[in-house]
């Protein structure tokens, strides 16, 4: 009886050394300077180029400010979970009923509010140089895929007219104003055909709609900016 109760206690001991062995009861406050500063200066990272390659209508600078505090604020949980297992289990319980309702309505917002995320977790456990290269990298790709993507944003050009002749002449001048343009709607009532065409421009101003509002018969012509998505 007494080998099984020192042979139950070494195992109980032994399990709680090794998980206890995993947590720091103290950080020292240079762990905490080098963290914390990391943290920061990631997430100025991000927050600069979420400006630069920003492509959206309005642009949230209450957003971008978000983003720095949301890597702070990860770092500074994950170091306070790696140090004290009932905090660690706490932090999970108390995580577990919180509900982010914020919308999300570009869906490259989502992807800077994840890396965040993640470069915050990853400097307060600990992995700076993952950090680092990572968020390196992950700029890079974002720039190089956005900044191409902004060169060949396209537009939605709605036009009302009246005859036949102007439908035409509105095509021939679309052929030698845009680079490239495709129907997305033709309206035709009694009174007028409107049409809406999907542009893209060849050069970044969009002097070819003063030219076909001077077409005779034209009524209305207004460019609109146009993330991709159409409902008919």
């Amino acid at each position: 009886m007494e080998n099984n109760n020192n042979n139950e206690t070494s195992f109980s001991d032994l399990l709680n050394t090794e998980v206890l062995s995993n947590f720091n009861t103290d950080i020292s406050l240079l762990q905490i300077g080098i963290t914390m500063l990391l943290s920061f200066l990631v997430g100025l990272f991000i927050y600069t180029l979420y400006k630069r390659i920003f492509s959206g209508v309005l642009y949230s600078k209450n957003f971008n400010i978000t983003l720095v505090g949301l890597s702070m604020i990860t770092s500074l949980v994950i170091m306070a979970i790696g140090s004290n297992l009932v905090l660690s289990l706490g932090m999970v319980g108390a995580l577990s009923i919180v509900r982010f309702r914020t919308p999300i309505k570009d869906p490259t917002d989502l992807v800077f509010l994840f890396w965040a995320l993640a470069s915050g977790i990853v400097i307060g456990a600990g992995f700076y140089s993952l950090a680092i290269l990572g968020s390196i990298l992950i700029g890079i790709v974002l720039f190089v895929f956005m900044k191409k993507s902004k060169s060949e944003t396209p537009y939605l050009f709605i036009v009302n007219f009246t005859g036949d002749d102007t439908e035409q002449s509105i095509f021939d001048q679309m052929k030698k104003a845009v680079k490239r343009y495709d129907i997305k709607q033709k309206s035709v009532t009694d009174s007028e055909t409107e049409i809406t065409f999907e542009v893209r421009l060849k050069e970044k101003e969009a002097g070819f709609v003063n030219s076909i509002t001077n077409v005779q018969g034209v009524e209305n012509a207004v460019l609109l900016s146009y993330n991709g998505d159409y409902v008919q």
